[in-house]
C-alpha cells in the first residue's frame, strides 16, 4: 500500500500495478481498492496501463476530514494524478464515473475518462427524485450504518429484497458495506440530486466514453445517454447483456481500446 496527502490533509490508501500511460480507477458506493469490481479490473489493464486504485476518502485505509464537499474528493483525484507524474486517464463505475466526470469538469489534468452508467436517475418520473441525501444523512445520524447500507440497496439501487437479505448473511460482504455506510451521503452529494450537471458537463473538453449495459434498468440507459448529450464530443458504447454490475471482462476490452489508441468507439 501507497500514500499520498491531499490538499486538505487527507490521507489516501493506493495501490499501483502494471505499466504504461497511468489510469486511475474511481470506485462507486461501498467499494475499495480491496472490495468490489476493482481489484478484478486493475489486473485487466495492468498489461497496457499502470494502474491506479485508491481508497476514496473514508473507506479502507484513507482518511477523512470534515466537512465532505464534492471539490474535496476532486483535489484527491488531483493528488493521484500528480502521484502519477502528470496527466492521467480516469475509469470510474456508477457514482465514481459522475465523480471522475466532475474532475475532468474541474479541470484536473485528465487526459480521457471512460464513465460506465453514472446514474443520474432523477428524470422526475420515479425514485429518482426522492430526497436520498437526507435520507441518508438521518440514518447515519443515528448510527444504523446497516439501514444506511439496506435503504440504498432497496431503495435506491433497486435490490429486490431477497438479494439484500442474502447479503446480509455473507460475512465477507455484510460487515464490509457495514464499514463505510457513513460514505453513502458522499455519494449522494457527488450524485447532485442525480440529474445530470448539464452545464459542468458542458465544459469538459477530453474525449469521454460514456458506457451502458443492454440489460441495465432503463433509467440508467437514459442516464448515460443523458451524459453523453451534454459532453461535448463524447461517445457512447453499449455492452451487449449487461447491467450495471458489469463484468470486468467486458468492459476492459472496450474501456483498453478507447483509452490507449483514441479511435472513436461505436455509438
Amino acid at each position: 500500500m501507497l500514500r499520498a496527502t491531499s490538499s486538505d490533509g487527507t490521507v489516501l490508501a493506493y495501490d499501483r500495478s502494471g505499466s504504461g500511460p497511468p489510469l486511475i480507477l474511481v470506485d462507486g458506493a461501498l467499494c475499495s481498492r480491496a472490495f468490489g469490481p476493482m481489484p478484478k479490473l486493475a489486473p485487466l489493464f495492468a498489461s497496457r496501463f499502470t494502474v491506479y486504485t485508491y481508497d476514496r476518502r473514508g473507506r479502507g485505509g484513507s482518511g477523512d476530514t470534515p466537512p465532505y464537499a464534492i471539490g474535496r474528493e476532486i483535489e484527491d483525484i488531483a493528488t493521484l494524478v500528480r502521484e502519477a507524474g502528470g496527466p492521467a486517464s480516469l475509469l470510474g463505475l456508477s457514482s465514481g464515473a459522475a465523480l471522475a466526470l466532475e474532475a475532468a469538469a474541474a479541470g484536473v489534468p485528465v487526459e480521457r475518462v471512460v464513465a460506465y452508467e453514472p446514474p443520474y436517475v432523477n428524470d422526475g418520473s420515479g425514485t429518482g427524485s426522492v430526497d436520498h441525501l437526507a435520507r441518508l444523512h438521518g440514518l447515519v445520524a443515528k448510527r444504523d450504518r446497516a439501514g444506511a447500507v439496506r435503504y440504498f440497496m432497496r431503495d435506491m439501487v433497486g435490490v429486490p429484497a431477497p438479494f439484500v437479505l442474502l447479503m446480509r448473511m455473507m460475512p465477507w460482504v455484510w460487515p464490509r458495506m457495514k464499514a463505510v455506510a457513513h460514505t453513502l451521503p458522499y455519494d449522494a452529494t457527488v450524485m447532485r440530486g442525480f440529474q445530470v450537471p448539464a452545464a459542468r458537463m458542458a465544459s469538459i473538453l477530453v474525449p469521454v466514453l460514456v458506457v451502458y449495459g443492454g440489460r441495465t434498468d432503463a433509467r440508467l440507459a437514459r442516464a448515460a445517454r443523458a451524459v453523453a448529450d451534454a459532453v461535448p464530443g463524447a461517445r457512447v458504447q453499449v455492452l451487449a447483456g449487461q447491467t450495471h454490475n458489469v463484468d470486468p471482462h467486458a468492459l476492459t476490452p472496450v474501456a483498453a481500446e478507447f483509452l490507449g489508441s483514441g479511435r472513436s468507439c461505436a455509438s
